[in-house]
């Protein structure tokens, strides 16, 4: 599939996958259902189920590119896309790769997402992913303050900004 170059063509492209998957992303949940958690992750991810995986896929790395590549003022702009765009903030992931540029092409979705709806979220899903970046023996530290200086400094919700959430995971 062809990579979107342009960021009005990327948006068109995101646009289209966030109203595929949105009536997944709105379709309520019943969690008074006891079984409600395990019937979530026994179902096809989002992606395979509206059936844009590739195009998912492919246009989250073009994302992804722009936002390494750009100056702050393209990052300000893929970092409104994700926000305009929740659906496809919400079902749009990377496949994990247990390397070097699998971690730094992850850190750079977290930093793109900045903070989501929930920084507790992002936390925790930063936590995990280190963790799984250091089993695989990668040197976290560079690859975490390098993604760092491309992330936004605002505080949105009173817990630090992507900056300081990453610098001080390079820390720890």
């Amino acid at each position: 599939m062809e990579q979107p170059t342009g960021i009005e063509e990327i948006e068109e492209r995101v646009a289209l996958v966030d109203e595929a998957v949105r009536p997944i992303a709105e379709r309520p949940v019943d969690i008074s259902d006891p079984d409600w958690v395990t019937g979530m992750r026994q179902g096809p991810a989002p992606m395979d189920e509206a059936g844009v995986r590739a195009e998912a896929e492919s246009v989250l790395r073009a994302l992804i590119a722009v936002y390494a590549q750009g100056d702050e003022a393209l990052r300000a702009s893929v970092r409104g896309l994700f926000s305009r765009y929740t659906s496809f903030r919400w079902a749009t992931h990377l496949p994990v790769e247990p390397t070097p540029e699998g971690f730094r092409q992850r850190l750079l979705h977290m930093s793109a997402v900045d903070q989501g709806s929930d920084t507790r979220d992002e936390l925790l899903s930063l936590r995990d992913l280190c963790a799984d970046a250091r089993t695989a023996g990668i040197d976290l530290g560079p690859i975490l303050r390098e993604v760092a200086e491309l992330s936004s400094r605002e505080d949105k919700y009173g817990m630090g900004s992507m900056h300081d959430i990453l610098r001080g995971a390079a820390r720890t």
